[in-house]
């Protein structure tokens, strides 16, 4: 009959003024997700409304965010924070192929830049792959070791990990140094780098610093160091870790995702395959 899907599956009964009504309910519905999340995309706008009971399918949301002019169009920005340029020690990638059904199986490490009115400020992290829940995080002024290492003892001392966790970084210098390298011996760490120039090799926290730099960072456009300190932190705590869907997780928060897995033992642990 050469109609489109749509028109065979629409409801003959919704007027063109219930409609509006029910695309305006929705469109308010995204709003007061995105002020908290101001820039979210469709998909994680879909699992945010799904979870507040919401029924509604992709290519309506699709739809209504194209009406009103919601879509999200990210900002591409680049600084280079990996320096490979050293005679340290790289050691081979021991999580490609690896299957993580747990946590405390392997942490992930990485630093990303803040641009401020003076210059920049850098920020570390290090987070566990199973659920990607930042453990670990230093702000400094400097792109050295010590940044490095204050994220890693953070994340050490908050886990108490057993021996055998796999840690895995860049093959920048702050993380193939002499005191970072000892700390992870003493604390029984299997050492793992990303291979040369494959950026891949680490994507679970290139796509965690994404996240944080279009829906904090960018947005916020910090203008002072004290800023990033005092505002950062609690988006990382109180946001990140604690409210924000992770498609990889199911469209959970990692703290609610750690808990339902740790605290049930009705739940079986998912396989991620890295």
């Amino acid at each position: 009959m050469n109609l489109a899907e749509s028109t065979y599956y629409s409801d003959p009964k919704v007027s063109r003024k219930d409609r509006d009504e029910q695309d305006a309910d929705i469109r308010g519905k995204v709003e007061q997700i995105r002020v908290e999340f101001p820039k979210t995309g469709y998909r994680m706008l879909l699992a945010h409304l799904k979870r507040a009971g919401v029924s509604i399918g992709e290519r309506k949301l699709r739809r209504i965010l194209t009406k009103f002019d919601l879509k999200f169009r990210a900002k591409k920005r680049f600084v280079a924070t990996t320096d490979s340029n050293h005679c340290h020690e790289v050691h081979p990638n021991l999580i490609e192929e690896f299957t993580v059904n747990g946590v405390n199986q392997v942490w992930t490490a990485d630093i990303t830049y803040i641009r401020i009115n003076t210059g920049f400020v850098y920020l570390a992290v290090v987070m566990d792959i199973f659920s990607r829940k930042i453990i670990g995080w230093s702000i400094s002024k400097k792109i050295d070791g010590a940044l490095a290492i204050s994220a890693l003892r953070m994340a050490i001392e908050r886990r108490q990990p057993p021996r055998g966790v796999i840690h895995h970084s860049d093959r920048g210098v702050q993380y193939l140094c002499e005191a970072y390298v000892k700390i992870l011996d003493e604390n029984g760490f299997h050492k793992s780098c990303s291979r040369k120039g494959n950026p891949y090799d680490n994507a679970w926290t290139e796509s965690l610093m994404k996240t944080l730099k279009y829906e904090e960072i960018h947005m916020r456009e910090y203008d002072t160091y004290l800023e990033v300190v005092e505002q950062l932190p609690q988006f990382i705590e109180e946001v990140y870790n604690k409210k924000r869907l992770h498609s990889s997780i199911g469209y959970l928060p990692p703290e609610e995702f750690e808990n339902m897995v740790l605290n049930k033992n009705n739940v079986s642990q998912p396989n991620l395959k890295l």
